[in-house]
């Protein structure tokens, strides 16, 4: 597959992640789940074809709606993924793999949702929510 490897692992180092980005950029998610999650705005790799992991036994995943799930560490617990129910959609956090790649911040997602106490600087493809669930619908 083309693209990146990134590879990175929990803070307790019981579950090890690798992922092929098709491009080295990175979005983030204002709604209230990633928020609420992250404890923040959530900043992640959205072009994500692959991942494989290992120590999967110590990972647990939620059900955070109807068509998504997180997961993480049951250990430790860090933050590993979320990832629509349906196809291969995969959100890595960019920390959990951050090597020092030079990251293209490109994309903000629920800006609709985004409080007005924080603001990044960069310039992004900026969608609302309803946005959002327009363009994957179907995926």
């Amino acid at each position: 597959m083309e693209g990146m490897t990134a590879r990175g692992s929990c803070l307790c180092g019981a579950v090890q992640l690798g992922v092929v980005a098709r491009k080295q950029n990175l979005g983030a998610c204002h709604c209230s789940m990633c928020r609420t999650w992250s404890g923040g705005p959530m900043l992640a790799l959205e072009s994500v074809s692959e991942v494989e992991m290992d120590g999967e036994e110590n990972i647990t995943v939620y059900s955070s709606s109807e068509w998504a799930e997180r997961g993480f560490c049951q250990r430790c617990g860090t933050h590993l993924f979320y990832r629509l129910k349906t196809g291969d959609h995969y959100a890595i956090p960019v920390g959990l793999v951050d090597g020092g790649e030079a990251w293209t911040f490109d994309t903000q997602i629920f800006i609709d949702q985004k409080p007005n106490y924080y603001t990044f600087a960069n310039e992004t493809h900026d969608m609302t929510g309803q946005e959002v669930f327009d363009a994957y619908q179907g995926s």
